[in-house]
């Protein structure tokens, strides 16, 4: 079982390899005890590349709230075919969306940042929580410069909402690296990115970014830029 005190050798042997190297060294480290996450955005299609030929034994889920964009569907589909891997879809509890709607309506996200998380709890955090019961490691694909806070991010930290390590691959990556190798490996991805939308999450929380707003800054735009997380990477002290 993966604890706290692992995490200074997992940053020493993170250090000394690239991405592809690292994945491959997890699956063969940790088998079935770790775990890719996807929300098929640019990153975690690199990232699902990379598995493709270096460590295509890891397991990779994605979570689907039932708010997602039909663009984001094909894409999942376009990409489970491309590369041959079985993408497990957790989804929310259907008693507890059913609640979450009577109480507050179809749209309540808006109301509140409070009434925001609140959705994000039930159609992302719980969901999440089921697919990491059994896992000592899960794999994402953040990367430093997407959001103010992100900024401190290292490649392995302790998951202390989850009781696991986390591991970002690319948490070094700019923005510009990640769209150089998806242009020179051909991976597909979001034709939505084509129309402005830099970072996709659910239809109605996303908007395409304007000419020099922060990365993420379509993610609840109505929020300041310091709520900008929806409670799957919580990390230390951080109460988002």
């Amino acid at each position: 079982m993966a604890t706290p005190a692992h995490i200074d050798s997992l940053r020493d042997r993170a250090g000394s390899l690239k991405a592809p190297e690292l994945l491959e060294w997890l699956t063969g480290t940790f088998g079935d005890r770790v775990a890719f996450a996807t929300s098929l955005g640019p990153e975690d299609q690199v990232l699902t590349d990379m598995l493709a030929s270096r460590a295509p034994a890891m397991k990779v889920f994605t979570l689907d709230t039932g708010r997602l964009f039909p663009e984001t569907y094909d894409l999942l589909d376009r990409t489970s075919t491309r590369y041959g891997v079985d993408i497990h879809g957790y989804f929310p509890d259907a008693a507890d969306v059913e609640k979450l709607v009577r109480s507050g309506g179809v749209n309540s996200f808006r109301q509140s940042v409070e009434a925001r998380k609140r959705c994000c709890a039930v159609r992302k955090v719980a969901p999440l929580r089921r697919a990491l019961a059994d896992l000592d490691v899960w794999v994402c694909g953040l990367r430093a410069e997407q959001s103010q806070t992100r900024q401190d991010l290292s490649a392995v930290e302790w998951d202390e909402a989850n009781g696991l390590i986390k591991v970002s691959p690319l948490f070094d990556w700019t923005e510009s690296d990640v769209w150089r190798y998806i242009r020179e490996h051909d991976v597909p991805d979001n034709p939505l990115h084509d129309e402005g939308f830099r970072s996709i999450g659910c239809q109605p929380c996303t908007r395409a970014t304007l000419p020099g707003e922060d990365e993420r800054a379509g993610r609840w735009w109505w929020e300041s830029l310091e709520h900008k997380e929806c409670g799957l990477h919580r990390r230390g002290g951080d109460r988002r």
